[in-house]
C-alpha cells in the first residue's frame, strides 16, 4: 500500500493522485458574465449536487498553481454571481474540452467550441444550446480554501429553473441514461462514457432489510470464487432459505448434474457449486443463488 502525506510530495503530484482515483466525476460546464457583458464558458469536475430542498450544486475553480491567479469564471461570477451548469454529454465533449483552453479574457468559448447561445430566462449568462440539461442558478456564496496555488473555491448556487431536452426522457418520463448519454472526468487526458455496457443497475435497499453478509456461512464469506459484489447480493436477500427451498435447488438439473460429476472430489464440488451460484447471481437470480450455497453447506 503506498502512502502519500500531500505535504511532503508537490502540489501537482497529489492532484494527479486525488484526480486519478476520485473518478469519475461530473462535468460543470459553467457559462458566466463579467460586467460588461463579457461571457465566458469554462469545465470544472470539482462539481456536484448537495441539497434537492433548495437545489443546491456546488463547483470549485481553482488557483491557476502555476502563478496562483484566478479563472475568469471566479472574477465573472464576483461581478456577476449568476452561472448556467450546463451538463456534458458525449456529443459535446470534445467542444467542452477545446473550451478549457486559456484564451485571454474576454475571448467568448462558445465562439471558439463552436457552441451555441440560448438567452436564460432568468439570469444573464447564456446557456449552452447542445447541452442536455441546463440550470439556471444564483450563487448564494463562494468560500475560498486557501491562498496558494491550486487552492479551490467553492460556489455554492442555488437552481432557480432547469432546462431539458425533450429527447432524454423515457416513455415514463424519466431520464433515459442511455439517452442522454453523459461522460465523467477521470485523471489526466481521460474521461469516461456512461454508456453501453458500462451502465448497470442495483436496487437500492430502501424498503427492504437484506440478511446481510455476516448472515452467510463462512465458507461463502470466504469463497474462492465469489467476489465482494456477489456477497453483496447474496446479502441483500430479504430471507434465509427454507428446508423446503434448499430441498427443492438439490432437485435443479444444472445442481444434480455437478453433484453427479464431482460426488467424488469435494473441492471441485465446492468450487463448481459456487461457479454456478454465481452465474445465477449474475443472471438476476440472487434467491436461487442463496439457496444453492445453503443447500450445499448439507451435502
Amino acid at each position: 500500500m503506498k502512502t502519500v502525506d500531500p505535504k511532503e510530495v508537490s502540489v501537482g503530484r497529489f492532484h494527479y493522485l486525488m484526480l486519478g482515483t476520485v473518478a469519475p466525476r461530473p462535468i460543470a460546464f459553467a457559462s458566466t458574465i463579467d460586467a460588461a457583458g463579457n461571457v465566458n464558458l469554462s469545465p470544472y469536475s470539482f462539481f456536484n449536487c448537495f441539497s434537492a430542498n433548495p437545489p443546491i450544486m456546488v463547483f470549485s475553480p481553482a488557483r491557476r498553481v502555476r502563478d496562483n491567479t484566478h479563472k475568469h469564471t471566479l472574477e465573472n461570477l464576483r461581478e456577476v454571481p449568476e452561472v448556467v451548469i450546463n451538463i456534458v454529454n458525449y456529443p459535446i465533449v470534445e467542444q467542452m474540452s477545446l473550451s478549457s483552453t486559456e484564451y485571454p479574457k474576454g475571448v467568448n468559448e462558445f465562439i471558439k467550441a463552436g457552441l451555441s447561445e440560448v438567452a436564460s430566462s432568468r439570469i444573464r449568462p447564456p446557456r449552452v444550446k447542445e447541452s442536455p440539461a441546463a440550470f439556471e442558478c444564483v450563487v448564494k456564496d463562494i468560500v475560498e480554501l486557501g491562498q496558494d496555488g491550486g487552492a479551490g473555491h467553492l460556489v455554492i448556487c442555488e437552481v432557480i429553473l432547469a432546462h431539458f431536452q425533450d429527447e432524454i426522457f423515457d416513455a415514463e418520463d424519466k431520464i433515459d441514461p442511455f439517452k442522454i448519454d453523459l461522460v465523467g472526468r477521470m485523471g489526466g487526458d481521460w474521461y469516461t462514457r456512461a454508456s453501453g455496457e458500462s451502465l448497470f443497475e442495483i436496487e437500492k435497499p430502501l424498503r427492504t432489510l437484506g440478511i446481510g453478509v455476516d448472515a452467510l456461512p463462512e465458507s461463502v464469506r470466504l469463497s474462492e470464487v465469489l467476489t465482494g459484489n456477489d456477497l453483496g447480493r447474496l446479502g441483500n436477500v430479504e430471507q434465509l432459505p427454507s428446508p423446503e427451498e434448499m430441498e427443492a435447488i438439490l432437485a435443479h438439473a444444472e445442481v444434480m448434474e455437478v453433484l453427479q460429476r464431482f460426488k467424488l472430489d469435494d473441492y471441485s464440488l465446492y468450487l463448481h457449486i459456487h461457479q454456478l451460484a454465481q452465474l445465477w447471481l449474475r443472471a438476476g437470480h440472487p434467491k436461487q443463488a442463496l439457496c444453492l450455497l445453503f443447500a450445499s453447506q448439507k451435502i
